[in-house]
């Protein structure tokens, strides 16, 4: 995995609170009978659902290659971390906005709110120790970078989703809150029915940003490319290679696949440079471990 993240451990952490916090929160709304707390709850089951599919994904990705598929099956993680995607903009947003319109028509004071108040404020606590997890593994390949960046340029796709999902939760259980709060002041369940179109809208705009970045990953990108640098500088470092013509570099899950064109001194026999090749596809997947594929072609041009 791209500097050592576990993606695993955060899926983990995610999985936990979420099967905690939607139990709670189902309590919660067949209790008060609000709308922002139903949402919340489909919230968290679909996102209960979505962890269990992006370890379905790990697991699938995991298999060897094979003749059907010779690099192997790491793109898998893209294919469930995009089902996801499209899992939190239905499921969770697209469904909380209805229920926001339904209430909004058949709107009714919101029961015991402080039942409500409390179970949210335990999801919120328990949702912060799912992202404090979710960060640190984020932190192990962030290198500096500020999150929006991150998000932008991480391989990791289970990291981008378990990181939108955790960052939509938060988002959301304060939304459920703070309109909670107006709706028993006010005495206006119409505010809880607004809460839950907000939560919709939320979910649906950290959905799209997930797929998008998905999405990039399913195409074939390179690799990090502060990863690419370091691959091309070694290259172009052997004594036998006189210039690296041209690189590419494809993520496939967490592996990658290297292929390279290489002008080669041309006083070497075709048994040492053949040799010197070897040597340096050895150096590379020593130095690199996530390289899985390792494709030279000696050449007089690009």
């Amino acid at each position: 995995m791209a500097g050592g993240a576990n993606p695993q451990k955060a899926i983990l952490y995610a999985l936990g609170a979420n099967g905690g916090i939607a139990v709670a929160k189902t309590a919660a709304a067949a209790t008060t009978g609000s709308s922002s707390m139903l949402a919340e709850a489909i919230h968290s089951y679909a996102d209960t659902g979505n962890q269990l599919l992006l370890l379905l994904g790990l697991r699938r990705s995991a298999r060897p290659p094979d003749a059907e598929h010779p690099l192997g099956y790491g793109k898998a993680t893209y294919f469930w971390s995009f089902i996801v995607a499209l899992l939190l903009f239905s499921a969770g947003g697209l469904f909380s906005i209805y229920e926001g319109l339904h209430k909004l028509d058949t709107a009714e004071p919101v029961q015991s709110l402080w039942i409500a108040l409390v179970v949210l404020a335990f999801s919120i606590g328990l949702e912060a120790v799912s992202m404090r997890g979710c960060l640190a593994e984020v932190e192990k390949e962030r290198r500096g970078r500020t999150l929006w960046r991150w998000f932008q340029e991480t391989r990791t796709s289970e990291l981008v989703v378990v990181f939108g999902e955790d960052l939509a939760a938060l988002l959301g259980l304060a939304v459920a809150f703070g309109f909670l709060v107006v709706a028993g002041i006010t005495g206006n369940p119409a505010w809880d029915a607004a809460g839950s179109l907000v939560i919709g809208g939320l979910l649906v705009v950290i959905a799209v940003f997930i797929a998008v970045r998905i999405k990039s990953l399913m195409l074939g990108r390179s690799a990090d490319p502060d990863v690419v640098r370091a691959i091309e500088d070694l290259i172009a470092g052997d004594p036998a290679i006189t210039a690296l013509l041209n690189a590419i570099t494809v993520q496939v899950g967490p592996q990658l696949m290297l292929a390279a064109k290489l002008r080669m001194d041309p006083s070497l026999p075709i048994g040492e440079a053949c040799e010197a090749i070897n040597r340096l596809e050895v150096r590379l997947k020593e130095t690199f471990p996530a390289i899985g594929w390792c494709f030279m072609e000696p050449d007089l041009r690009d």
